[in-house]
């Protein structure tokens, strides 16, 4: 029966506490936490409930059998973040930046140094379909007033999502295609928070409902803030308003289930920074998505479980500014129009003499349309992208607490659109000589192959070693391919390569963790070398909104940095550590602290380091925790990052200070009752993010206190 929470979910069944005590005295002092299961690292099914249960607030959510560090934010966790979106939720996470490039709305995540097409942000197994990978300025739709906990994934499991996530996947999960059939009745949640330095509320209202073998999800969000406060004063335009909901409902029978669901979001956020500021710029957003799911349990050997996920998604935002004396005029035009679907297959587990044998097999096909308007049909006349894939994961269980996983995808992709060639060299860059592009229609097609094999090994004293080795490769995007104009927003004048390669990467990493006792821990270090890398390259040249606006020196009006998609190869390496040390009962809780340390670097093979990339970061701090309460004080040091590519400038470190309390009761038949606050770079610094195209021009919020409360019946 498909009635288990996780039944629809695809992923190894990692158990683990999140607080493990040893000993009588360990055990009575504090409230032991429940299991966690991570819904995302292998392909591998399980019918074990996701997202851990009830996981209190600071936990330390370390996965025994994932091949790979996997980053868990649960959902006590994201209730006391004041972030608005899922870039700056994870801003802090050791091997994780953002680029925000408008704090509060628009930030995406960046994964030891990768961003953009490199990272794939879903939603319940289906990729959230915008257009935040096209520029730093656009929003990821996906608010986490609706999501009830975000993993995460590096390395060998990313195949499975496609070659948009050869740097990792960020899954955020939420009930809104039921996957589990409940109780009979209706059980409601309601959320809400204030923050001082932008004077925000937020609030959010979910109800989950079931009758028969029906079950129903709603859910409804609303959140508003004005321009927010720095270290030296308001940030002008950056104000910001958004609102969504959805509806969803599963049936379910003996050996699975079916499910829809509809959801929409509207958003209103304005873009920091000179320009920004000087034409009122801002942006309005618009999507709505129709997702379907489902799982069957055929239970023969070759397809014991088949499960399904497809989605459509209707995308368009509108640049606003300063437009023929209006000062909210549209000026340029953004669409997305996207369906993605997967099918995958779990074959019976065996046993030979190699050991216990499980796996998949999965085949995933979407197509995009992007199209433009006003300014920007310049930047990327329409362009069309298809593909069609098919993986394999499988996995071993040996004796002597030995794993082993192979997993392999091949990908064909089609990519159509206008192409352009500029005069002029992408190393001095491109000047108008009196001569336009040259421009025509062109198709590309990619067949990227990729493959990986990753082990682990059972150590004494409760550690666990794993080794990964894998060759990703990525197809170029049209963006990257086809870009030829000014992208008003971002403030860049954007120029496509039509010859990129396809982008390859070698990687070998390596882990020890202790997910159990007293003291928890998750170390990596990896060292990747990529060929043909993909990359973003400031010109030096400064632009109009045309061409022939571009030259040296540049015209008064000019207002765009130029902007060429080039290719490089190029060295990454690195390391992320997270741990936790329970020190002693106290006053009938634990006390404990915790620390975190990360950084990547980047060079190119023939020198010069590659743009953007995060800085150092060293932090800690100390918790005291019970069955009720949890106190926390923490403080994250980051580096000044002075290894900067050309056209970049340095970024002074800064200490990002952080308090945070929270009450919870539980009542009888789920009702309860959580108030927390939480103080945000509590010493008011003034912290500027590398990462940011545009952080020479914006200061990152101020001192901010966050009050919330939620409340469950």
């Amino acid at each position: 029966m498909a009635t288990g929470r996780g039944a629809a979910f695809i992923g190894i069944a990692v158990l683990g506490t999140a607080l493990p005590l040893s000993g009588a005295a360990w055990a009575q002092a504090v409230q032991q936490l429940p299991e966690i299961v991570v819904t995302t690292p292998s392909p591998i099914l399980s019918t074990l409930p996701p997202g851990g249960g009830d996981l209190l607030p600071g936990a330390l959510v370390i996965v025994p059998g994932a091949f790979v560090p996997v980053t868990v934010v649960t959902e006590s966790d994201i209730e006391m973040s004041p972030a608005a979106n899922v870039g700056d939720l994870l801003f802090t996470r050791p091997g994780i930046s953002a680029t925000t490039f408008a704090p509060g709305s628009a930030s995406r995540p960046v994964i030891r140094g990768l961003d953009n097409y490199r990272v794939r942000i879903q939603e319940n197994g289906i990729g959230t379909h915008d257009l935040s990978t096209l520029g730093e300025d656009h929003a990821v739709p996906l608010d986490p007033l609706a999501v009830d906990q975000v993993e995460v994934v590096r390395g060998p499991a990313t195949l499975r999502w496609g070659s948009q996530a050869i740097g990792g996947v960020v899954n955020a999960i939420n009930n809104r295609i039921p996957t589990f059939l409940p109780p009979p009745g209706v059980k409601g949640e309601l959320r809400g928070g204030l923050s001082s330095v932008d004077h925000g509320r937020d609030g959010a209202a979910i109800l989950d409902a079931a009758h028969g073998n029906f079950a129903i999800h709603v859910d409804g969000f609303a959140r508003k803030s004005d321009d927010y406060d720095t270290p030296d004063g308001i940030q002008k335009n950056s104000a910001a308003r958004s609102y969504g909901g959805s509806a969803g409902a599963s049936v379910f029978f003996d050996g699975g289930f079916v499910g829809m669901s509809i959801s929409h979001i509207d958003s209103l956020y304005h873009v920091p920074g000179e320009e920004g500021e000087e034409a009122g710029t801002a942006i309005d957003l618009r999507q709505t998505k129709y997702n379907a799911r489902g799982e069957f349990t055929p239970g023969n050997p070759l397809v014991n479980r088949l499960r399904f996920w497809l989605g459509y998604t209707d995308y368009k935002h509108d640049e606003l500014g300063a437009e023929d004396g209006d000062p909210y005029g549209v000026v340029a035009i953004f669409k997305n129009r996207e369906l993605e679907g997967r099918v995958e297959s779990e074959h019976q587990t065996f046993t030979t003499a190699l050991g216990e044998h499980s796996g998949a097999l999965g085949f995933q096909f979407g197509s995009q349309k992007i199209s433009t308007g006003g300014e920007a049909v310049e930047l990327l006349a329409p362009a069309d992208a298809r593909r069609f894939a098919g993986y394999i994961f499988e996995e071993v269980k040996m004796a002597g607490g030995r794993r082993v996983q192979v997993a392999g995808r091949v990908e064909h992709v089609n990519v159509e659109g206008t192409g352009a060639l500029f005069p002029g060299d992408p190393t001095s860059g491109f000047v108008y000589t009196g001569t336009d592009p040259d421009e025509f229609g062109a198709s590309r097609n990619f067949l990227p192959v990729s493959g990986s094999i990753a082990f682990l090994q059972d150590l004494p004293g409760g550690l666990i070693a794993s080794l990964a080795l894998q060759h990703v490769e990525r197809a170029p995007e049209a963006t990257e391919l086809y870009s030829k104009g000014a992208h008003h927003a971002s403030h860049t004048f954007e120029i496509g390569n039509p010859d990129l390669k396809i982008e390859a990467a070698n990687s070998v990493e390596i882990g020890l963790k202790k997910p159990e006792g007293p003291l928890r821990f998750d170390a990596t270090a990896y060292y990747t070398r990529y060929r043909n890398f993909i990359y973003k390259h400031l010109t030096g040249i400064e632009c109009g909104h045309e061409f022939d606006e571009c030259t040296v020196p540049p015209a008064a009006d000019a207002e765009f940095d130029q902007v060429f998609f080039a290719q490089r190869n190029a060295t990454f390496y690195g390391a992320e550590i997270a741990s936790q040390l329970d020190v002693a009962p106290v006053a009938g809780g634990m006390f404990g602290i915790d620390g975190q340390y990360d950084f990547v670097h980047a060079k190119f093979e023939d020198g010069g380091y590659v743009p953007r990339i995060p800085p150092h970061r060293l932090g800690g701090g100390l918790f005291w925790r019970s069955e009720h309460w949890f106190a926390r004080v923490s403080l994250l040091h980051a580096f000044a990052q002075n290894k900067i590519a050309d056209e970049e400038t340095a970024t002074p470190g800064y200490n990002l200070l952080r308090a945070e309390l929270s009450y919870r009761q539980k009542l009888a038949d789920g009702r309860g009752i959580t108030l927390g606050l939480v103080g945000d770079n509590l010493l008011n610094e003034r912290i500027r993010n590398h990462v940011a195209f545009n952080k020479d021009e914006v200061l990152l919020p101020g001192l901010n206190v966050r009050g919330f409360a939620k409340v469950t019946f």
